[in-house]
């Protein structure tokens, strides 16, 4: 069982930056690929980024390439999500996931584990 709980939402001008941080618990951590996804009021949950077990491969939604960065430090059991030249269309609720898909995944029902959300809001 993997436990995940994100952190570093907020409110932020558009341009602006913010770094999101998912902590997992357990000793495990390093056995899962992880991703972020978010959802708008009213939409789906999407995929926004992916990255395998020991971070060597990462995939990204064309709507956030060249802007956000997934990373992840697999001492300190984190994954984290570099945001930057933020836009109004990217707020939302921010949610980390676990897979056990060794690459990671860009689909939702792949992914074991979920974090509770963090809030996203970028003001124009």
């Amino acid at each position: 069982q993997v436990q995940l709980v994100e952190s570093g939402g907020g409110l932020v001008q558009a341009g602006g930056s913010l770094r999101l941080s998912c902590a997992a618990s357990g000793r495990t951590f390093s056995t899962y690929a992880m991703g972020w996804f978010r959802q708008a009021p009213g939409k789906e949950r999407e995929f926004v980024a992916s990255i395998s077990r020991i971070g060597r491969r990462t995939v990204y939604a064309d709507s956030v390439k060249d802007r956000f960065t997934i990373s992840r430090d697999n001492v300190q059991n984190t994954v984290y999500l570099q945001m930057s030249s933020l836009k109004p269309e990217d707020t939302g609720v921010y949610y980390c996931a676990a897979t056990s898909v060794v690459s990671g995944s860009n689909i939702t029902v792949a992914y074991d584990y979920w974090g509770q959300g963090t809030q996203v809001t970028v003001s124009s």
